[in-house]
């Protein structure tokens, strides 16, 4: 009987705020799932290529950055859809396994910066560290910290965004990483300039190597 309040205010919730597919959006019905049928089957497989920018050796993607994903992916950013974090975060983690393996020692994330933050409440890849790393069996852990700047997803060109992002990231601790074969998660990967950056940082700071893995990636 203890869990019958709980039933009763989550079908209030779902009554109120109807439960909608995490990538079309289309309704579903009030089950734990978050994912519509067709969305749920349509799933892909992980991506990867050849490495955009330097320092890390390695990159993976749960998929690409292309509709009806990047909308999903912009609501998560941009329209407080956190609870996201726990449909991608799977996903993430198998791409990881499936490419690049298990052996690291340090799971961290490409922070925002304290404005940003602060505006969204909450930093987006600091969830999809937590959730994939639930599966990974790695906790986080916070190691940049992001000086407040123009966002690099409005910047436009290679060398544009080389620029905007260079100094960017100092790491907190370098004790944390010291020796460290890291896996570092940001969400999307474009040119590749933001995970160069942090990358480097942490290669300074004294880590053994960097990997990354973004939930998404453009193409080109």
């Amino acid at each position: 009987m203890q869990d019958a309040p709980l039933k009763i205010g989550n079908a209030l919730k779902d009554l109120i705020w109807p439960r909608r597919c995490v990538i079309c959006h289309k309704l579903v019905g009030p089950s734990a799932d978050r994912l519509c049928p067709a969305c749920a089957a349509a799933v892909p497989e992980p991506v990867s290529g050849a490495r955009r920018g330097a320092h890390y050796r390695r990159w993976v993607s749960a998929l690409w950055y292309e509709e009806p994903f990047r909308a999903s992916i912009l609501r998560f950013k941009f329209n407080g859809c956190r609870f996201y974090a726990d449909c991608y975060g799977p996903w993430l983690a198998k791409a990881v396994e499936a490419r690049l393996g298990r052996d690291f020692d340090l799971l961290t994330y490409v922070a925002v910066s304290s404005l940003r933050r602060w505006r969204r409440g909450y930093d987006q890849s600091a969830l999809l560290a937590k959730a994939a790393g639930e599966i990974l069996g790695m906790a986080p852990v916070s190691t940049l910290r992001k000086r407040n700047r123009t966002p690099q997803s409005k910047t436009i060109g290679h060398e544009d965004r080389q620029d905007n992002i260079r100094g960017a990231f100092q790491v907190r601790n370098p004790d944390a990483v010291r020796g460290k074969r890291v896996l570092l998660i940001d969400d999307v990967l474009t040119t590749g300039a933001t995970v160069s950056e942090a990358s480097r940082v942490l290669l300074e700071a004294g880590a053994k190597s960097v990997d990354v893995a973004t939930l998404a990636a453009t193409e080109k």
